[in-house]
């Protein structure tokens, strides 16, 4: 079972979402917070694989719940957060992921998006569609125009490989590094397994082993690995 923590201050969309959550046979609420403050607190308690965090609540936010809990060191379990919000903004989406968050949705997303988000985040992707990506890919990476390097780039907003990334990427085998390089390029697993012939089934298991071996995150995180390693001074 998933474990589901809801993370709203409005009362009805946590009922909403408890409900379509709970419908689902592989997925559970283990608990609902109406404030970012409580977050860390119940995962030092309860083991959470998944939380739905909105953005914007009236004492701590989800933004500051999110980077407490990338923080924290002590936590019963590391659950992945799905950021939640009503307004279309890249600068939500960028702050979000930058803070520590997997993926990024809209409250008015179809019942099938949200639970299709939770289990994809769980396995290691994204929730960002890959057009989504390759816009907002700029801003990730810290280049000229965007702001939140944070968490995903070295201070001062340079973009280059650590001796220690650089490692890890060279631990891939021939067939992880083209796989790699595709995600790298914002192709989704159909996408890769046309390209390389092979079947979207193989292509998450090589994405699952690049994610171990370069002790990534998740999917968005491979992208910037990526796309800072062809940046990185021969």
């Amino acid at each position: 079972m998933i474990r589901c923590l809801l993370v709203d201050d409005q009362d009805l969309v946590r009922t909403g979402m408890s409900m379509v959550v709970g419908f689902q046979p592989d997925m559970q609420v283990v608990g609902e917070l109406s404030d970012g403050d409580g977050v860390v607190a119940f995962c030092r308690e309860h083991e959470v694989d998944v939380i739905l965090m909105d953005i914007r609540m009236k004492r701590v936010g989800g933004l500051e719940a999110i980077r407490q809990l990338a923080d924290a060191e002590d936590l019963a379990s590391r659950p992945k957060v799905i950021a939640l919000t009503t307004f279309d903004l890249d600068e939500y989406a960028v702050e979000a992921i930058a803070s520590g968050a997997s993926g990024f949705l809209l409250k008015d997303s179809r019942a099938e998006d949200l639970t299709s988000a939770i289990r994809s985040v769980v396995e290691g992707d994204a929730v960002l569609a890959p057009s989504t990506t390759r816009r907002l890919l700029p801003r990730l990476l810290g280049r000229p125009g965007g702001s939140a390097a944070g968490a995903h780039g070295p201070a001062g907003g340079h973009s280059g490989l650590t001796a220690e990334e650089e490692a890890r990427i060279d631990m891939l085998s021939p067939r992880e590094e083209e796989v790699f390089s595709l995600v790298a390029d914002g192709l989704n697993n159909q996408e890769i397994a046309a390209a390389l012939f092979v079947s979207e089934a193989t292509v998450k298991t090589h994405i699952n082993r690049i994610l171990a071996k370069l002790g990534a995150r998740d999917r968005i995180r491979l992208v910037v690995l990526g796309q800072q390693r062809r940046q990185s001074p021969l």
